[in-house]
């Protein structure tokens, strides 16, 4: 079986990291980019404005 190119992030407001929302993008395993945490310029609704979202690690899930 071959090895995953991406991997599952979850984006949270650099400001707010407590607020209700996030997005999930995927992020590459390899190459330069992954050793990177990103951050991403991406609108928030609860503030109605853009703002920059920086990448937090996954909620462990329950089984």
């Amino acid at each position: 079986m071959a090895k995953k190119s991406s991997v599952k992030v979850r984006l949270v407001p650099e400001t707010k990291p407590d607020s209700p929302f996030f997005y999930y993008v995927k992020k590459p395993t390899k190459g330069e980019k992954a050793k990177v945490k990103l951050k991403m310029k991406k609108y928030n609704p609860s503030t109605k404005k853009h703002e920059t979202f920086v990448e937090k690690k996954l909620p462990p899930h329950s089984k």
